[in-house]
């Protein structure tokens, strides 16, 4: 049976101890963060720019409100689904886990 990743990412495995490689993988994090940073910006800008020229929001209530607040609503739950799977994944900082997998 195959052992689970401990951490996934730029880190080496738990078993051997880093050398030189300790600067390459805070600068490739260092990158990752940087480059993830940018495209959210990036991404907020076009999605922005496009709601306020096709002006959709506007459009859509003034039809049909009701489906409006089906989809906003909908849009509320997902990210709330999303909170409550972060919030219970175990956490890293040296505390058990209460998942029976991990216990192994």
């Amino acid at each position: 049976m195959r052992t689970p990743i401990d951490g996934p990412g730029f880190a080496a495995p738990t078993d051997r101890a880093l050398g030189h490689e300790r600067q390459h993988v805070a600068f490739a994090s260092l990158i990752a963060s940087a480059a993830l940073a940018f495209a959210t910006i990036v991404v907020a800008t076009v999605v922005s720019v496009g709601i306020a020229r096709a002006d959709v929001v506007a459009n859509m209530i003034d039809n049909e409100g009701g489906l409006f607040a089906i989809a906003l609503l909908l849009g509320l739950l997902f990210i709330g689904m999303g909170g409550l799977t972060i919030r219970t994944l175990p956490h890293p900082h040296g505390r058990k886990s209460k998942n029976p997998a991990n216990l192994a």
